[in-house]
Parts: C-alpha cells; sequence; structure tokens
C-alpha cells in the first residue's frame, strides 16, 4: 500500500469516527406550559362550539363584502411585500443550510514577488551568491474547505432559519387576517353611515316639509316669527348633519380603495342602507387559540429560533474541525506551468480550539439564553393578549345587542311622543318647542339605532379576527 493510499484510508477511518460521535448541544426546544380557560367567560348564544371557517367573512352573506376582501388579498401592496419577504425567509434557509456540504472552488492567481535580500541573505556565510530575488509565480488550484458539524453549529444554525421562515409565514397569515378584517370594518362602518344618511335626508325632509308649514301659518297669523325661525333652525341643523356624515363616509370608502389596490379618485362604492344580519359566530374551545391564532404561532416559531441560537452560542465553546485541502498546478515561471512536475495536492483535517478569548463566547452565550427568556416572556404576552381580545369583542357584541334592542324601544317611544307633542301643538295646548325636541329625540334615536347595528357587526369582526379567523 503506498503512501498516497494509506493517507485516504486514515483520513476515511477519522471522519467515520468524528460523524458517529456527533451531536447537537444545547437545549431541544420545548413548549412552555400554559394555562388555558375552559369556556369563554362572555361567551353566548351567538358563539358556537366550532372554529371559524377559512373564508370567515362570508358569515356575513354578502357578495359585495366577499369580493372587496378578495381585491384585497389579491391587490393590497403591504400583503405583497410580505409575500416577497417570505420568500425571502425561505430562501435563505438554503443560504444556512449550505454550510451542511464541502466548499469547493477555484482559484487562479499569477502574482510577482520581490525577496529581500536583507532577510534572504541574512544567515548565509558571506561570499555566497544569492538567487535572483524577482520571480513570477503562477497558480491553478482547486481548494476543499468542509466543516464537519460534530457540536450540531450548523444543524442549529439551520433551525434557526427553519423557525425564521415560520414566523415571517405566520406573520404574513396574521397580516392577511388584519387586511381582511379591516375591509370588513370599513365596508359595515360605510353601510352603517349610508343608513345614518338616509335618516337624516328623510329627517330633512319632513323639516322642510315642518318649515313650509310654519311659513304658511305665519303668514295666516297663526303662528309666531319664532316659531318660523325655530323650523328653519332646525333645517340647518339637519343639514350640518349630513354634511359630517358625509364627511366620514367619504374617508371610510377612501380608505377602502386603498386596502384593496385601488385608486380612491377611481373607487366608487355604491350607496345602501341595508346592513347584514347578525351571524351565529364559530368561536371554538379557548385552547385552540395556540393553534389557530398566526400571531401566536409567529410568537411560538422565534422561541424557537432563539432556542436554536443557544444551540449555536454553545457550540462555539467546542472544538471546530475541518477538512480542508488545494490541489493544482504551481510554478516560478510561466514555462513549465503545464509540466507535471507543477503539481501540487494539500488535504487534510485540522481543528481550531478557542482557548482566550475575552469572555466574548460566554457574554454571546450568555446573552441568546437572555433573548430566549425575552421570546417566552413574549410568547406568554400573546397569549395573555389573545384571551382579552376574545372576551373583550364578545362582551361588544352581546353589549351591542342589548343596545340595539333598547334603541329600538326608545325609537318607537320617541316616535309616540313626537306624535302627542304635535297633536298638543295643533290644539295649542304645547309650544312648538316641544314638538322641535320630539323630532329631535327621534332623530338622535335613529341615527344611534344605525350606529350600534354597524358597531355590533364590526365587533363581530373583531370577534372573528380574535379568534384567529380560521387561517
Amino acid at each position: 500500500m503506498n503512501f498516497a493510499v494509506r493517507c485516504r484510508s486514515h483520513l476515511t477511518g477519522w471522519i467515520s469516527v468524528l460523524l458517529l460521535s456527533s451531536c447537537s448541544v444545547g437545549p431541544d426546544f420545548k413548549l412552555p406550559p400554559v394555562l388555558m380557560p375552559a369556556k369563554w367567560k362572555n361567551g353566548s348564544s351567538s358563539v358556537g362550539d366550532l372554529p371559524p371557517p377559512n373564508e370567515w367573512w362570508r358569515l356575513f352573506n354578502s357578495s359585495e363584502l366577499n369580493e372587496l376582501v378578495a381585491q384585497s388579498l389579491a391587490n393590497n401592496q403591504d400583503l405583497k411585500g410580505a409575500l416577497a419577504r417570505a420568500e425571502t425567509a425561505r430562501i435563505l434557509v438554503g443560504v444556512q443550510e449550505a454550510d451542511w456540504f464541502p466548499q469547493l472552488s477555484m482559484k487562479n492567481a499569477m502574482t510577482y514577488e520581490r525577496l529581500s535580500l536583507t532577510s534572504f541573505g541574512a544567515n548565509l556565510p558571506a561570499g555566497i551568491p544569492l538567487p535572483g530575488i524577482h520571480r513570477r509565480r503562477f497558480q491553478n488550484l482547486l481548494e476543499l474547505g468542509w466543516e464537519l458539524d460534530l457540536w450540531g453549529r450548523v444543524r442549529r444554525g439551520v433551525e434557526g432559519a427553519r423557525a425564521n421562515q415560520l414566523v415571517v409565514e405566520e406573520t404574513l397569515a396574521a397580516q392577511r387576517l388584519s387586511i381582511a378584517a379591516e375591509v370588513a370594518r370599513l365596508y359595515f362602518l360605510t353601510r352603517s353611515l349610508d343608513r345614518q344618511i338616509q335618516v337624516v335626508n328623510e329627517t330633512i325632509g319632513s323639516r322642510q316639509e315642518a318649515q313650509g308649514l310654519q311659513q304658511s301659518r305665519f303668514e295666516g297669523g297663526l303662528a309666531n316669527e319664532m316659531d318660523v325661525s325655530r323650523a328653519r333652525t332646525e333645517v340647518e341643523l339637519a343639514r350640518n348633519d349630513l354634511a359630517a356624515l358625509e364627511r366620514q363616509r367619504g374617508n371610510a370608502e377612501n380608505a377602502l380603495a386603498v386596502i384593496t389596490g385601488q385608486l380612491p379618485s377611481t373607487f366608487r362604492l355604491a350607496r345602501s342602507g341595508r346592513l347584514p344580519g347578525m351571524p351565529r359566530v364559530p368561536g371554538g374551545i379557548p385552547s385552540s387559540l395556540l393553534q389557530r391564532r398566526p400571531d401566536i404561532r409567529a410568537a411560538e416559531q422565534r422561541m424557537r429560533e432563539a432556542n436554536a441560537k443557544v444551540g449555536v452560542a454553545k457550540a462555539s465553546f467546542f472544538p471546530t474541525f475541518q477538512i480542508g485541502g488545494s490541489g493544482g498546478l504551481e510554478s516560478i515561471g510561466a514555462a513549465q506551468f503545464y509540466d507535471a512536475r507543477s503539481r501540487i495536492l494539500s488535504i487534510g483535517p485540522s481543528m481550531t480550539l478557542p482557548i482566550f478569548q475575552g469572555g466574548r463566547l460566554k457574554a454571546n452565550y450568555k446573552a441568546s439564553k437572555s433573548q430566549y427568556e425575552e421570546t417566552l416572556a413574549a410568547y406568554q404576552q400573546s397569549i395573555l393578549t389573545a384571551l382579552k381580545e376574545v372576551e373583550d369583542s364578545m362582551l361588544d357584541v352581546r353589549a351591542y345587542g342589548r343596545q340595539q334592542s333598547a334603541l329600538n324601544a326608545a325609537i318607537n317611544a320617541a316616535g309616540e311622543t313626537e306624535r302627542l307633542a304635535d297633536l298638543r301643538y295643533q290644539k295649542g295646548l304645547a309650544s312648538y318647542f316641544e314638538v322641535v325636541e320630539g323630532n329631535r329625540t327621534v332623530l338622535s334615536a335613529k341615527l344611534l339605532a344605525a350606529q350600534v347595528e354597524g358597531q355590533r357587526l364590526i365587533a363581530a369582526v373583531a370577534m372573528l379576527k380574535a379568534l384567529g379567523g380560521g387561517w
């Protein structure tokens, strides 16, 4: 057996022993125990036990809303940026995985060298002639480098990169959920404003009729000038309310245009005072939030990434084993460059052991453990925040439902009050001020009822978002 064969045999055996003894230092990731409630505190008959469907906005049975959400998910520019970030994270996993494989590169070089006479001839006896101190060196080499991942530094790095990829993907899911919820919120806000505008327009019409009646009564000597002035004031106040509502609707419509990726100047949403009915929202059990909420899943992956970095920091305390080598052609001068005697070869293992780093490795390890504790706290806080958001939204839905029932009864009572006040005024038993007050009460109750109806639907959207939206 010649020398080259013996070297290859020893090298193969050495690598096999090292690979078989390899391990991953650092802690393996485990989810911390989390205390979750068995049921919702503010759950009601409007909340079911099943989780929300993927396209949860279809629960409202509005084809117009479905189309707007589809446009936003396809055209929203923030979402397109998030998609690009997710693709970047996926590709960077491949960059990290490249450390698993041998690295091979080619080196071509031509250098000019001049040797130092004082250095080269310092130890030669006097009178010995010095060789030429000028030369050109030609190289054409293949260089090989491969780190043997005995302590799991590369494996932990890949684990962290994959966790970061999942963080970005879950953040993308959370952004999709937020965009769909914002579209639904703006849509119901716009429809609520349409209902309020319809109420004010009807009020303006009735007040204009009352103003004309008071003017006729004044001209006939049956009413005083104050009643005419008060009637005119009520008309203008209603027009003020209309202008404010139109401004709010315009702002909501422009926001819908931007979130769906359209130009505000050309986007139009047809007016309609019709609001969809309140759906029965599937809620599921509280513990299902851990799987459904993308922000909680993202927080979990951040913990996994930080845990992997602890392993990388731990591996830096151990020696690094590498297989390195180079081979090719090298000569002094170009004439013999392709001669067989110009061949060179160098290959073998190497070990690097950190001995003194000034405390850098220890500090980096402690910092990675602290960062993990930070992500652990963020994970637990995200669960608490999610539970609070669900309870708040359920409470809002229930409270708005009670408000809506009370306001419907108030509208009926206010209408009856307005009718009686007008009857008393016609009989001369009350002033026109009572009629005005009765009309104002009816208008306020109807506007508030339209607002509450829209807010109840918006609260249902917030509840579906807080429940994870089924993504």
